[in-house]
């Protein structure tokens, strides 16, 4: 009677998890394709007024008109505190719908920003993009509570995918954000899946995913270049606890001297004019993939990476849309390269390890950052970046991009932290 039992209860097993496992191969594929669709619309768009801006550098004084339209667009849309970013990682935790309107507002509002020169990524739009779509897709379907937050992290990987081209990157990204230390594992199948899918989606028409040539890299760790690793890990973390700072500086000032969000959105766009013009370029406006080459090729300059974080925070804090990840991108590798000669590494692979180990500092996800160097430079040097990016992990601080982040485990001891806050950074 027992084995008849258990037999029966195996067979269920079986079952649920086949059915579970064909729904998600099914959806998981769909939400790659429509997402991968919106996220090469949303590159090829961005590529086009990034040359645009570049060919008319008149755009530049548009910025408060585009400010404008941006505040007003959120306005008349019902979104005037939207969070952005914030909005989509609070879904993940919660299991709350994220606005399908959110996806047009963050493409045309990233779009405008980037065209008249505004210090912004572009991978807050992708994960924005991603999820939102993800989300009205899993309302259609009247998914449950859970699945509602699966379908949501598999869209953010998808947005992320179609814009980076680092598929596995992208899915532990969606999974490791949210709560730092704990993953998500049921969320394993529709994240890759849909990531890869996404990627193909972009192939397709010829959108390549972000890699970089290194050169010059160590082939094997000596005591000199561990030591000097360890101290651009630390160097990296206490810079990306400064950006984060920044950030949050500037979003409560603007706040204090301009509680009216028109008013702050054109004296934000004064700001970012007044400094492009005293430093006489452009290379600080937009998302800066030129200057972030430059740089991995071993050229940069000296205060390259202190302008590009003042002008990204009075960009975002003011706000105009887009995201913050390329550019810790920037401020990461032009520190890194800026930092070689006097720590005794060579410019390109600094400024490669200084890249990466600022985005695990901003962001608090080492795994991702891990596989991000794999897929960035194509797993060479890999196992030296990630002793780089384990520093740089444990001394950047509890602080974030993303404010509604939880880190679950302390940083520096065996010991459980129940949420993200200010509270923790004595830990």
């Amino acid at each position: 009677m027992s084995s008849i039992k258990i037999s029966d209860h195996l067979k269920h097993s079986i079952h649920s998890n086949t059915v579970a496992l064909f729904k998600w191969l099914i959806l998981s594929v769909f939400i790659g394709i429509v997402v991968g669709f919106v996220g090469v619309s949303f590159h090829i768009s961005l590529e086009y007024v990034t040359n645009l801006r570049h060919q008319y550098k008149w755009f530049l004084f548009c910025l408060p008109i585009a400010g404008l339209i941006i505040v007003a667009l959120y306005h008349f849309s019902g979104m005037d505190d939207d969070t952005g970013t914030e909005r989509v990682i609070t879904s993940v935790r919660s299991g709350s719908p994220v606005e399908l309107r959110m996806a047009p507002l963050i493409f045309i509002s990233t779009i405008l920003t980037h065209l008249t020169g505004g210090s912004a990524g572009r991978e807050g739009a992708a994960l924005q993009l991603g999820g939102s779509i993800s989300s009205a897709i899993g309302r259609l379907l009247r998914l449950d509570d859970r699945d509602q937050r699966v379908i949501t992290m598999c869209g953010m990987a998808t947005g992320f995918s179609a814009l980076f081209g680092t598929p596995l990157s992208a899915a532990i990204f969606a999974m490791e954000v949210e709560t730092v230390g704990v993953m998500y594992y049921a969320a394993l199948v529709p994240c890759f899946l849909g990531a890869l899918t996404a990627r193909q989606v972009a192939h397709l028409f010829n959108t390549s995913g972000t890699t970089f040539q290194l050169l010059n890299i160590p082939s094997m760790p000596t005591a000199q270049n561990t030591f000097s690793l360890i101290l651009l890990g630390i160097a990296c973390g206490i810079l990306a606890n400064l950006f984060c700072r920044t950030l949050e500086y500037f979003g409560h000032f603007y706040k204090k001297r301009f509680p009216n969000r028109w008013i702050r959105i054109i004296a934000g766009s004064i700001s970012v004019i007044f400094i492009s013009l005293i430093t006489r370029t452009d290379a600080y406006n937009g998302a800066g993939m030129e200057v972030i080459e430059k740089a991995i090729s071993g050229e940069t300059e000296p205060l390259a990476f202190f302008f590009k974080m003042l002008l990204t925070a009075l960009t975002l804090t003011a706000g105009f849309k887009g995201g913050e990840i390329v550019p810790s991108f920037f401020v990461g590798a032009t520190f890194g390269c800026f930092m070689a000669p006097v720590i005794g590494l060579e410019p390109s692979f600094a400024a490669g390890v200084g890249l990466i180990c600022v985005f695990c500092g901003v962001t608090n996800a080492p795994m991702t950052s891990i596989l991000l160097s794999y897929e960035l430079y194509g797993g060479k040097g890999v196992e030296l970046m990630s002793l780089a990016i384990a520093v740089s992990y444990m001394t950047s601080g509890y602080h974030s991009l993303y404010h509604s982040q939880k880190i679950a485990y302390s940083k520096i001891k065996a010991k459980y932290i129940d949420i993200f806050s200010d509270d923790n950074s004595d830990e």
